[in-house]
């Protein structure tokens, strides 16, 4: 099952020339800075603006041929857009009046939110269902948005940079209901945003958009630690890693996080053994060695072989791509390290990490 995608739309000098291919389900990411045409692109799949050539089709089905209306595609947008005169719960059941007739499960006079206890849970909802939009935080109410989309039965949910309006408090309170709904409901979703820490946490597919054109595509652990692609040239690049918590010690204040073949060690974690996680390795965490170093305080010392090596000319650094495998991680050494080592692919090295460096995403 696949979403497939292909937009041409030229308006006001700028051209957007996008396609791609993504599994269902899942959440697919655009990812790109602001101008590059990712909220262009979302527009044109929802079928909100005219495109000069659209082509959307969803598991085998051609959504561009019906209208707007018909295409059951939800959209949550940068500001939650609730209706200000109407309470939480009246705002969520006006999402399920959108249903088609033949999704919905027994209406009953109004009460919406009682009959989709799975969304209310899902979102923890039900405690703000007497209240109005003005009463609520940003992140509630983008929660209370996100449940209307819900409600409204789509086969596809649209989200254009859902967090870009809130500060880090409130991304933080939001970011665990979004990763909640990828790994529960398990839909369809187009993902919008400018912010590397959402494309980690959230994407099994990543779309990088640049001067409106799709210049990579493809699963979001192999994109971000590729040095060709511009997520590797970022002060804060980092790469991910998919595994599961394996076990816990204690008694040295330590998880053990199973990615492949090699073993991570973390700071202890609350996270249930065989839960599925993911890791972020940042880049300036990694320290590249050719042998084994003794009587030192890291705890992680993966082996690994160069797949790829860059110069950035403008931090006077290189990046460095290695397989470790089950997964890509990517360091930055400075030019000096990258020639004493003797840095090329195919070499064979030692990725030193510390357990605090280590960040655990999702578990």
């Amino acid at each position: 099952m696949a979403l497939l995608v292909s937009v041409e739309s030229k308006r006001r000098g700028f051209t957007l020339t996008a396609s791609f291919e993504a599994p269902t389900p899942g959440i697919t990411v655009l990812f790109g800075p602001s101008g590059c045409g990712k909220t262009t692109l979302l527009n044109a799949i929802a079928g909100l603006s005219r495109a000069d050539r659209v082509r959307v089709e969803l598991n085998g089905e051609a959504l561009h041929r019906l209208p707007p209306h018909r295409r059951r595609i939800g959209m949550v947008f940068q500001e939650g857009q609730l209706f200000p005169h109407m309470s939480v719960e009246r705002n969520l059941v006006y999402g399920l009046h959108r249903a088609p007739k033949d999704t919905r499960k027994g209406l009953d006079r109004g009460r919406g939110l009682l009959l989709a206890p799975e969304i209310a849970d899902l979102l923890d909802l039900q405690h703000l269902r007497r209240r109005r939009p003005h009463n609520l935080s940003g992140g509630e109410r983008q929660r209370v948005a996100i449940g209307r989309a819900l409600l409204s039965q789509p086969r596809l949910l649209l989200m254009d940079e859902p967090l870009a309006s809130l500060d880090a408090a409130r991304k933080a309170e939001i970011l665990p209901y979004l990763q909640r709904l990828r790994d529960v409901m398990r839909m369809p979703v187009i993902y919008v945003t400018h912010a590397p820490d959402e494309a980690y946490r959230l994407a099994d597919y990543l779309v990088l958009l640049e001067g409106g054109q799709v210049i990579a595509a493809g699963p979001m652990t192999d994109l971000v630690s590729r040095v060709d692609l511009p997520l590797a040239g970022r002060d804060d690049a980092s790469a991910v890693l998919l595994g599961y918590l394996h076990s816990h010690e204690a008694d040295r204040g330590l998880s053990a996080i199973a990615c492949g073949g090699q073993v991570y060690m973390v700071p202890l974690c609350d996270v249930a053994p065989g839960t599925a996680v993911r890791l972020r390795v940042p880049a300036r965490e990694v320290i590249l060695a050719l042998e084994a170093p003794r009587n030192i305080s890291v705890n992680n010392v993966i082996a690994g072989v160069v797949c790829a090596v860059r110069q950035d000319v403008t931090t006077h650094a290189v990046l460095v791509e290695l397989d470790v495998g089950g997964g890509q991680i990517v360091a930055r050494v400075t030019m000096d390290a990258a020639e004493r080592l003797r840095l090329r692919p195919g070499v064979q090295v030692l990725a030193l990490i510390k357990a605090m460096g280590v960040e655990l995403l999702s578990g």
